[in-house]
C-alpha cells in the first residue's frame, strides 16, 4: 500500500498526485486531500478506515476520477482512498449471467473479458468508469431504456463502513436475484456516493450479446413531435436498446466535435438489437412512427464503425459544451 505524503512544492510529483485525485471530470474546482493511499485488498481498505475513526481523519474513496458530480474532492482534506489498484476479476458465473469484480475494474475491461463467453455489461454511462464507481454514483447511460440503471443490475456489494467494519449487503458470497426478504441493503448503498461506505467488490448482472444491431437518427421540426415520437415508440412495445433527444444545440456541438453534418433541429439517436430480421423490422416500424409525426431524413445502419461513431458524438457531447465555456472565458 502506497500513501503518498503531504508537499507544499508545487513542482513536487506528490502535490500533482494529490490535486489529481481532488477533481474529477465536472466544473467543481481541485480540492486536494492531505494524502492518497492505494490499497491492495479490502482487508487494507478496512485498517485505513479503522485508523481513520479513530484519529477524525476524513476520507474521500476514488475510483477513475470519470464522475460530474464532484464527490471526489476533497472539501476538507484528510485522506483519499484510491482504489484502482485492485483490479482482480473474482468470478464470471456464465451460465447465471452475473460476474464479481474487485473496486478497480472498469467496465471496458469487464466487457474485453466476457466477449468471448457471448456476454456483455451493458450500462454505459460513456466514460471508462469503474464498475464499483459506478454502483457509488448509480451510474446510467444511453443503455438505460433497456437495461435499466445500475440499480437494477447489482446483485450484492462488499462495503467498508466508517469503523472499518466490512459488510456484504445481500450475504458474502451469494448472488442472488430476487430481494423479496429482509432489508434491501444493496440498493441503499448503490448512489449513497461514498457517503455511507466504500464499496470493494460488486456482483453484478451480464447480458447476452444480441446478435444483430442497428443505430438510426432523425430529426423533427419541433421539440414536440419528437417527444410524441419516442412515446408512441415505448407505447408499442418497440424494444429499443437506446433511445436518446438531443436538441439543436446539441447537435451543432456534435457536428462541430465529430462531424456528423446532421440537419441542426430536434433530433432523436435511436438503436436497435434483435436477431437480423427483428432488427430491420424495428427500424422499419420505428420509421413510420417518426414519419407519422413529421420525422426527417430517417437514416438507419448496422454498420459497426457508423454506430460507434454516432454514439461516440453522443457521449463527448459533455466535453464539447465544457471545453466551449473555456473557450468563451478566455
Amino acid at each position: 500500500m502506497l500513501i503518498i505524503s503531504f508537499s507544499v512544492n508545487s513542482t513536487s510529483p506528490f502535490l500533482l498526485a494529490r490535486n489529481l485525485h481532488g477533481t474529477d471530470e465536472s466544473y467543481h474546482p481541485t480540492h486536494a486531500p492531505d494524502a492518497v493511499a492505494t490499497p491492495l485488498t479490502t482487508d487494507q481498505v478496512s485498517d485505513l478506515m479503522k485508523l481513520c475513526n479513530a484519529e477524525r481523519i476524513p476520507v474521500t474513496p476514488f475510483g477513475t476520477g470519470t464522475g460530474f458530480e464532484g464527490g471526489v474532492t476533497a472539501l476538507h482534506g484528510g485522506l483519499c482512498i484510491a482504489l484502482h489498484k485492485m483490479t482482480e476479476i473474482v468470478s464470471v458465473n456464465t451460465t447465471d449471467f452475473d460476474a464479481t469484480v474487485r473496486a478497480g475494474v472498469t467496465r471496458h475491461a469487464l466487457n474485453d473479458w466476457i466477449r468471448a463467453d457471448g456476454l456483455q455489461f451493458p450500462i454505459d454511462p460513456g466514460a471508462g468508469a469503474s464498475i464499483c464507481g459506478m454502483c457509488a454514483t448509480s451510474a446510467s447511460g444511453t443503455n438505460a431504456v433497456r437495461y435499466g440503471t445500475m440499480r437494477e443490475n447489482v446483485l450484492n456489494l462488499e462495503v467498508v463502513l466508517a469503523d472499518g467494519t466490512v459488510v456484504h449487503t445481500a450475504g458474502e458470497g451469494r448472488r442472488p436475484k430476487k430481494t423479496s426478504c429482509g432489508y434491501n441493503l444493496t440498493n441503499t448503498f448503490v448512489g449513497s456516493e461514498g457517503t455511507l461506505g466504500i464499496i470493494t467488490q460488486a456482483t453484478v448482472r451480464l447480458h447476452g450479446i444480441p446478435e444483430a444491431t442497428a443505430a438510426a437518427i432523425s430529426s423533427f421540426p419541433s421539440i414536440s413531435e419528437a417527444v410524441e415520437t419516442v412515446v408512441q415508440i415505448l407505447q408499442c412495445g418497440l424494444p429499443m436498446a437506446r433511445i436518446e433527444f438531443l436538441n439543436p444545440a446539441m447537435i451543432t456541438a456534435c457536428n462541430k466535435f465529430s462531424n456528423l453534418g446532421l440537419d441542426v433541429a430536434p433530433t432523436l439517436f435511436l438503436e436497435f438489437t434483435g436477431s437480423e430480421s427483428s432488427v430491420e423490422e424495428q427500424a422499419l416500424f420505428a420509421e413510420d412512427l417518426c414519419t407519422g409525426n413529421n420525422g426527417q431524413n430517417f437514416k438507419w445502419a448496422t454498420d459497426h464503425s457508423e454506430r460507434e461513431h454516432l454514439w461516440k458524438a453522443r457521449h463527448n457531447c459533455w466535453y464539447v459544451f465544457h471545453m466551449s465555456a473555456c473557450t468563451s472565458l478566455r
